[in-house]
């Protein structure tokens, strides 16, 4: 399947900027919002029932969890910036060909063209 290729020097790199610095911002708020919810279980029983517990402890692995994925989108975010401020945004780390338009908007932050993508994930 052939996908539609644009050059960078096509692309409107203030638009995908301020789309990047965008999500990078709702990241950073969220990160500061669920920072509780990552705090140490208090084992004390006489507080805190054992289902509660384990319910406490189970939210507290998800909060991390979540924190860690979003630690590693907003890698992929100051990436992406950096290749716009570098000149090489919108091409394949791989293969150095132009990413298709769709697969930016649809991932501002995406760092390869489809078909290296699917090559990796064999």
């Amino acid at each position: 399947m052939i996908y539609p290729c644009l050059m960078t020097d096509e692309l409107d790199l203030e638009h995908f900027r301020g789309r990047l610095l965008a999500r990078r911002d709702e990241l950073q708020a969220l990160q500061s919002m669920s920072s509780g919810s990552r705090d140490a279980v208090e084992l004390d029983q006489t507080s805190v029932g054992r289902v509660s517990r384990i319910d406490a402890i189970q939210q507290q692995q998800m909060a991390l969890a979540s924190q860690r994925q979003r630690e590693e989108e907003l890698v992929r975010i100051d990436a992406a910036l950096q290749r716009i401020e570098d000149g090489s945004y919108g091409e394949c780390l791989i293969c150095e060909e132009p990413i298709a338009i769709k697969r930016l908007e649809f991932d501002p932050a995406i760092a390869t063209c489809v078909t290296c993508a699917a090559q990796r994930s064999r």
